[in-house]
């Protein structure tokens, strides 16, 4: 079931009212109800996965119990090992089986000793990623002995599956979402209408800023030898946007439809295209997912102890990793290359820590030096992006020889793109309203605190306005991280 459909629109609501008015007797009922509603919402793509979700969610209910009850540390680890085999091979085989079996028979064939297998149809579940790296969290932590393991089914399955936040995140860990369905919970009216804004505000990065940027993208970089390189840039420009506008619309529409129920979920984007540097942007960008790395491969690996060396080669495995996490391509694995070689060089002259505090603080505007190096970090993440969304290696090389062609600083094509300019002037006001409102925690949380009720709904209604006139609201266009 989409954020952006009739369906969640019609289920979202029906939801509410019993969660609120029906089973909120006890806790147990509300997640019970949980539960059942997302197993619903999940079972909306495909029915037959249920049987998949609900298989790791066991699994790793029943290791946490075990984890609990042992003090034995072989027969610790060997839970926890079963635990990361089940989730993993799961991940491994729906996501990378056909991957490996490939690139198997290529490289046999390039040393002159050709096989033949057979790939198989696999569907890839959809938030398979997200959520095995969510119960994986978990059996981690009750390893280490930071959580305590539940005994209550209902809600750890609740946590597992949790509707909002199921299949794109965000990556929620254990010890912050899952004790939440242990507290009373009782409806609070500011909470809600929060929610709501920010939701309004994820709806709006949705279907104005990313699903029309999709178009243009699309058709520039599926015919990318048939333009110039000022046209292939504008087209990697609408990508940039295309993903973040994409990916941080789910998490404010999960964030904010979590906040309806009565739950905090982590923020998920910091407005990372205000980054002053590669490691800020990291720090902002999909940060449930880029901490889950930090806390259970990077400081396991030894993080930025040791020798300089040592700090190349975890940041290289780190970056590597999660480009290998967002698919089974190896532009993927370029993209996570790419990315750490734009760090290394802060880690290595101890600048990567240089930028904690989000920019320009008590100013309007940003210093000439921090305009530069924000444009700077936004060039070299667009130039990353490329990768991200070229269909192989090969179609991302050249697309970037396009763009830095003899042609590169000529005019954009926009006759072939009607539209195009109206769109770029939608990004600059959505650039704008995410500026003014860069010290909250998305773009317009800052309308909360106006006194002025007319003024307020009158900014709630011109949003409305303009996702009515401008939005893509004709079909329903997944979200991108859906293939994740």
């Amino acid at each position: 079931m989409l954020f952006n459909s009739l369906d969640f629109a019609v289920f979202l609501p029906i939801v509410f009212v019993l969660y609120w008015f029906v089973f909120n007797r006890n806790l147990r009922s509300q997640n019970f109800l949980v539960v059942a509603t997302s197993y619903v919402f999940y079972g909306w793509w495909d029915w037959r996965f249920l049987g998949l979700i609900a298989f790791s969610t066991l699994v790793d209910f029943i290791v946490g119990i075990q984890l609990e009850k042992s003090e034995n540390i072989r027969i610790r680890k060997s839970l926890l090992v079963f635990s990361l085999l089940v989730n993993i091979g799961f991940l491994g085989f729906f996501k990378y089986y056909n991957f490996f079996l490939d690139n198997f028979i290529t490289a046999f064939t390039f040393f002159g000793m050709p096989i033949k297998a057979n790939s198989l149809n696999i569907i890839l579940p959809v938030g398979i990623s997200f959520y095995t790296f969510q119960t994986m969290s978990y059996s981690i932590d009750v390893y280490r002995k930071r959580l305590v393991a539940t005994k209550d089914f209902i809600a750890f399955s609740a946590f597992v599956s949790f509707f909002p936040q199921l299949v794109a995140g965000p990556i929620e860990r254990a010890t912050n979402l899952l004790p939440q369905f242990f507290k009373e919970r009782k409806f609070e009216y500011l909470l809600a209408t929060d929610g709501l804004r920010q939701i309004l505000w994820g709806v709006f990065k949705k279907v104005v800023i990313a699903d029309n940027c999709a178009e243009f993208a699309n058709i520039i970089f599926n015919n990318s030898t048939d333009y110039q390189g000022s046209t292939l840039l504008l087209g990697a420009l609408f990508f940039t946007f295309q993903i973040y506008g994409d990916f941080s619309g789910y998490s404010d529409i999960a964030i904010g439809t979590a906040r309806l129920f009565g739950f905090n979920l982590m923020q998920n984007f910091a407005f990372p295209y205000f980054s002053r540097d590669m490691a800020e942007f990291w720090r902002r960008w999909h940060i449930s997912l880029t901490t889950w790395f930090r806390d259970y491969v990077y400081i396991p690996l030894g993080g930025s102890k040791g020798g300089k060396i040592q700090q190349i080669r975890n940041v290289f495995i780190i970056f590597l990793i999660s480009g290998f996490w967002h698919g089974a391509n190896w532009t993927f694995v370029a993209w996570g290359a790419l990315n750490a070689l734009y760090f290394i060089p802060l880690l290595l002259f101890a600048k990567n820590r240089q930028n904690l505090q989000i920019v320009a603080i008590d100013k309007k505007l940003p210093s000439f030096k921090e305009l530069i190096t924000i444009l700077g970090t936004f060039g070299l993440t667009m130039l990353s992006w490329i990768f991200f969304r070229a269909e192989d290696m090969n179609h991302a090389l050249s697309y970037i020889g396009g763009i830095f062609s003899h042609d590169a600083f000529t005019i954009p094509d926009f006759s072939s793109f009607p539209g195009a300019i109206t769109l770029l002037i939608l990004i600059l006001g959505f650039i704008s309203v995410e500026w003014k409102g860069r010290f909250g925690q998305y773009g317009i949380y800052g309308l909360q605190s106006i006194s002025n009720k007319t003024y307020r709904w009158a900014m709630y209604l011109i949003i409305i306005l303009i996702i009515d006139i401008f939005g893509n609201t004709s079909e329903e266009i997944e979200f991108i991280y859906f293939q994740f």
